[in-house]
């Protein structure tokens, strides 16, 4: 792909807006920062605290630990920790410095400061609203669509920004209708390593540090330590491992950051961590390395931007399909090995679904990563599954589209489901 082209400018951008650090759950995150803009725009320690949020946010901060809050989960940990010790202009990093002395305070303040949450149904999956009160004054700020898009800001009665809202565009950000496979490949193969080196880097020391951590502390369920323990460590358990260990640490309050992929931690994990392991088993250059996770990268994107940021579709799924196009690259496969990786792999997990955050998040994602070096297998050996078995459809865009529709549409009601036995449950 030539230097010049529009989708080549559009495919960097995208990986740059896409692979950015957070610590922590993105969910609970955004509610974190969320708060921590109010915070700065009122100025002052609030006396209460409003919150309304679509249900997928309920879900996914329902059962995850908030990070630097001394083990505690949920959106009042959440919006009391923003609040209180955020720094808005960290963004997805707000809660990333917590003192001793704010640490005390945030437990404090989680006795003290009265917190509302309301489930708002407004059409939007991904839909935050914090309002901060303290005596007479208050501030309020909505985020919408995704993690980082403040779209409304009022104080006292003045609305400081307010950016229409339009369905779940993603306004703002690079169309991500220009991804398709074919072009990914291209990109991928042919994109000057300097272009994406900062970004692609950042994914590899951030994301194996965490993994590593995982493995070697008590996180979670510790499933990247059960699957080495008991599968042995040649290198398809190592990827499952290690991918596994970064969300058993994630999940279960480790305070170091990751590189995040469709809003997701887990997702930069899972579409990462598994190709770093085939790129060491297979003493892949550096630059087979980075064109891999280009590659895995995008091919992620590219599945959830049909299905959306949030989704009762476990996105694990998309994430592990992709790091078996990655680990096809890695093996000497060409774009009918990548392809065909992901296909097969869709078939297999598609359906999985996302019951929130929490620690069996590790296990579903080494399914899904087992599902990615499967599906490449199933057509090193002459295998696959053909256009009519199920979803599956004749051609890759094709299948994606279908899994685009069955976890954006099919699955809503799903969504909805899962939601109200969660609400039900605390």
């Amino acid at each position: 792909m030539n230097k010049n082209d529009l989708k080549y400018k559009a495919y960097v951008s995208i990986l740059e807006e896409e692979l950015v650090p957070a610590m922590g759950c993105t969910e609970p995150i955004a509610l974190a920062y969320a708060a921590a803009k109010a915070a700065e725009v009122l100025g002052g320690i609030p006396d209460s605290i409003e919150v309304k949020a679509s249900g997928s946010i309920i879900k996914n901060v329902k059962s995850v630990v908030v990070p630097n809050t001394g083990g505690l989960k949920g959106i009042s940990a959440a919006v009391i920790a923003g609040a209180l010790a955020g720094a808005a202009d960290r963004e997805l990093e707000v809660i990333s410095e917590v003192s001793a002395e704010q640490l005390a305070g945030i437990k404090k303040g989680l006795e003290n400061i009265p917190v509302t949450i309301e489930h708002i149904e407004d059409g939007l999956t991904f839909d935050i609203v914090i309002r901060l009160n303290c005596g007479e004054e208050y501030s309020m700020v909505r985020i919408a669509n995704y993690h980082t898009n403040i779209v409304y800001i009022e104080k006292n009665g003045e609305v400081l920004l307010n950016v229409p809202v339009a369905g779940e565009e993603e306004n703002g950000l690079t169309d991500r209708s220009l991804l398709d496979m074919k072009d990914i490949w291209d990109f991928a193969m042919t994109v000057d390593i300097d272009d994406i080196r900062d970004v692609i880097g950042r994914q590899i020391g951030y994301n194996t540090a965490i993994a590593e951590e995982g493995m070697k502390n008590d996180y979670g369920a510790n499933i990247g330590k059960v699957i080495m323990s008991t599968f042995g460590d040649d290198v398809r358990n190592r990827a499952k491992a290690m991918a596994a260990a970064g969300s058993d640490a994630r999940m279960n309050g480790c305070e170091l950051p990751v590189i995040i992929n469709s809003g997701s931690g887990n997702q930069g994990m899972t579409c990462s961590l598994p190709v770093l392991e085939y790129a060491k088993e297979y003493k892949a250059t550096e630059e087979q390395t980075y064109r891999a996770l280009v590659l895995s990268n995008l091919t992620a994107i590219h599945q959830k931007t049909g299905i959306g940021r949030l989704s009762a579709y476990c996105g694990a799924v998309s994430a592990g399909a992709a790091a078996g196009a990655g680990i096809a690259y890695i093996c000497g496969g060409d774009y009918q090995d990548a392809v065909h990786a992901t296909v097969n792999a869709l078939a297999i997990t598609s359906g999985m679904i996302c019951d929130g955050a929490k620690a069996s998040c590790a296990a579903k994602i080494a399914a899904s990563v087992d599902a990615g070096i499967l599906g490449y297998n199933m057509f090193r050996n002459g295998q696959q599954f053909y256009g009519g078995d199920g979803i599956v459809a004749k051609g890759v865009e094709n299948s994606i589209h279908n899994v685009g529709r069955l976890g954006k549409e099919g699955m809503r009601e799903t969504n909805n489901e899962i939601i109200e036995m969660m609400i039900e449950s605390n």
